[in-house]
């Protein structure tokens, strides 16, 4: 048991280690390859969606057993349309306007929004550990975006705009999904959802019609987004939560934005000051002050772990 939950813990954090450096990469792609946005969801997105439900197959009885409900389906394409495909293409956007150490950051401010948004819903205050929450991820997200400076933005607007945007769909990629993984589980529903948003990103963005030329190294980058970035991170981390509780995992993704600004920093010259590291710290220990809040939840209010989807 105690060999298990260690593989559990090394591919929940794996996991997340592949998503920040996929981040990292995707930047290079833009900057240096001349990949476009468009170009790159579109190709991640539908090579994904055929490995995952190519696995899916393999393990499950019926993946075709979604469309036979009508509910489902219709939700499915909710997510796919808000959540999966928002999410994708708004990250990249703010790694190419902004840089992926930023992007990732901002995209992780998606539990603080979920936060105001069911207060909101429920019509009434955050509880205080996530009153707490709030009030450190927006001065961290702050920190990020001035350095410290009251005069001028360390990051592009656009990015911080795509950045925020990101976690938006993060968030509706977070609850749109949460009946269809109970009844369906999340291979077979992010399989399905990553496929029909990239035919949906095909046939609006055309990435054939594109003109990308990619030489040896460029190739082996889109190969590495989308072979261990996207589609063997999530493999990891769907693995992990048979061994390990998703609260578990979900710190561990912590790993993501710690990732994304590390190599960040060493490889694409990131510019970064003792502010917005401070500002990187603080909101990532939002992820370990939702942990200690759910830890002190009531279990009935806790939900059933097993079907969250990857952060």
């Amino acid at each position: 048991m105690r060999n298990m939950r260690r593989a559990g813990l090394l591919m929940a954090s794996f996991g997340p280690f592949l998503w920040g450096s996929s981040g990292t990469v995707a930047q290079h792609l833009f900057e240096h390859a001349g990949v476009s946005v468009s170009w790159l969801t579109a190709v991640r997105m539908t090579f994904t969606g055929i490995v995952l439900l190519l696995l899916a197959a393999c393990l499950h009885d019926n993946i075709w057993s979604i469309f036979a409900d009508r509910r489902s389906a219709a939700r499915l394409l909710l997510f796919t349309v808000f959540g999966m495909t928002g999410v994708q293409l708004s990250y990249f956007m703010a790694i190419s306007t902004g840089n992926a150490a930023t992007a990732t950051i901002l995209q992780y401010l998606s539990p603080v929004m979920i936060i105001l948004l069911l207060s909101l819903r429920n019509l009434r205050l955050p509880r205080k550990l996530d009153a707490i929450s709030v009030i450190v991820a927006v001065a961290g997200t702050t920190l990020i975006v001035t350095q410290g400076r009251t005069d001028t933005l360390a990051v592009p607007p656009a990015g911080i705009i795509w950045g925020l945007l990101a976690a938006a769909g993060a968030v509706a990629y977070t609850l749109l999904p949460r009946e269809l993984l109970l009844r369906y589980g999340a291979l077979p529903v992010v399989g399905w959802s990553m496929l029909i948003g990239g035919l949906i990103t095909q046939a609006v963005f055309r990435p054939w019609a594109q003109r990308v030329q990619l030489d040896v190294p460029g190739a082996i980058e889109v190969a590495f987004v989308v072979v261990f970035g996207t589609a063997m991170a999530y493999l990891l981390y769907l693995q992990s939560l048979k061994y390990i509780e998703a609260t578990t995992a979900s710190i561990l993704g912590a790993i993501e934005p710690l990732t994304a600004a590390i190599l960040g920093f060493i490889f694409m010259g990131t510019s970064a000051n003792q502010y917005s590291v401070i500002g990187m710290v603080m909101v990532i220990a939002v992820t370990f002050i939702q942990f200690i809040a759910y830890r002190k939840s009531p279990p009935l209010h806790r939900g059933n772990e097993r079907g969250k989807l990857s952060p």
